[in-house]
């Protein structure tokens, strides 16, 4: 006689009923909870789980860490789009766009890419007096 396999019994685990929720999370119940972009937290608070435990099952499970990744993905285009078109304070998504690697900062160079020349003058020169 051959092998026979065993048939999934009971109910299905915390993992597997949080993976089908994430899922649908991603794919839109963000926007039916009043989330503006997807998020860990906003996962975390549907799935009624701490943001702790939703990053161990995404090490416990590819497909969990796929979906968390798809959410900061998604996350980062509406920030960078909605941003764009005016739709969302410029001053908020740029403060988050900082988590998906975006900075804003300056870099100054002087002549020819070189260092910046600074002249300085003693702080007694400013006080001279002319009529000595």
């Amino acid at each position: 006689m051959g092998r026979q396999t065993k048939n999934k019994v009971g109910r299905p685990s915390e993992l597997a009923q949080s993976l089908e929720k994430a899922k649908a999370y991603l794919l839109g119940d963000y926007e039916k909870l009043g989330d503006v972009v997807p998020s860990i937290a906003g996962l975390a608070c549907y799935l009624g789980k701490s943001r702790s435990r939703v990053y161990e099952y995404s090490e416990q499970n590819a497909e969990f860490k796929d979906i968390l990744e798809g959410i900061l993905a998604l996350q980062e285009n509406r920030l960078i789009n909605k941003g764009l078109q005016g739709e969302f304070n410029a001053t908020i998504a740029k403060l988050m766009l900082t988590k998906h690697g975006y900075s804003d900062k300056q870099e100054l160079t002087g002549k020819d890419g070189g260092a910046l020349q600074v002249e300085t003058k003693p702080l007694s020169s400013l006080f001279h007096d002319d009529d000595s």
